[in-house]
């Protein structure tokens, strides 16, 4: 993290936290808070949905600031249940916002391209369409309701299941993207849908970000919590 980069406090009035990054709007929808908060404190706002400010903070730092490094110390298992929440929010917004927007981009595009490259770019998308729905329903179908058990009905394991079998297969699903990215980039004739292509590619970049940001709070807030508290009730 640079030196001018200054992190998020619980003494912040919200809305200056969203002045200086206007990103953390879709945080604040996936964590379930609602606008109208008016001067609250980041404290004050936190403590009104039933949220940790420390878990607030940790998730809007990660966004916002490229080389933050979150730590555990500040949280504790009643953070897992938040962070499991928001992170299934984080894959409907990924569903029902960010894919559909740029498949529907993508459909524009290849109406203009050639049919080589109409084949190459449906390919490389309709394999990361299903490389997604893959990882999404791992996490959505086995690691969230193997949480849920844990935490609901004590520490019972599901079939052997434990959350270092998810740590050990657990795909960063943004590094996908680059094939795709770089076909649109650099490969496709430069007076192929000009306009349209940089708004994909800027769409795409955005999505990146997101998903790397998605993937970092599961591997160093999720597993941490829900392996200390597996050898704690051993």
């Amino acid at each position: 993290m640079s030196h001018n980069e200054v992190l998020y406090s619980r003494r912040m009035k919200t809305a200056d936290l969203i002045a200086t990054d206007s990103g953390l709007l879709s945080i604040l929808q996936r964590l379930g808070i609602k606008l109208g908060f008016g001067d609250e404190t980041v404290a004050d706002t936190c403590h009104r949905y039933g949220l940790s400010t420390e878990l607030f903070l940790v998730i809007c730092n990660i966004f916002s600031h490229r080389n933050y490094e979150p730590k555990i110390e500040s949280l504790d298992e009643n953070d897992i249940k938040h962070i499991t929440n928001y992170l299934r929010s984080s894959h409907k917004y990924y569903k029902e916002v960010c894919f559909p927007a740029i498949h529907e981009s993508i459909h524009r595009l290849v109406k203009e391209l050639d049919n080589v490259s109409r084949r190459l770019i449906d390919k490389f998308y309709d394999d990361y369409d299903n490389e997604v729905n893959i990882h999404f329903s791992y996490e959505e179908n086995v690691v969230f309701p193997y949480i849920d058990t844990l935490f609901g009905k004590g520490c019972k394991q599901n079939n052997g299941f434990r959350i270092a079998k998810f740590e050990e297969n657990h795909s960063n699903i943004e590094e996908k993207l680059n094939d795709l990215k770089n076909i649109i980039m650099k490969y496709l004739p430069e007076d192929s849908a000009p306009t349209l292509r940089f708004q994909i590619l800027n769409d795409i970049y955005a999505l990146e970000n997101d998903l790397c940001k998605h993937s970092l709070i599961e591997d160093k807030l999720l597993i941490p919590l829900v392996e200390n508290f597996e050898n704690r009730n051993e």
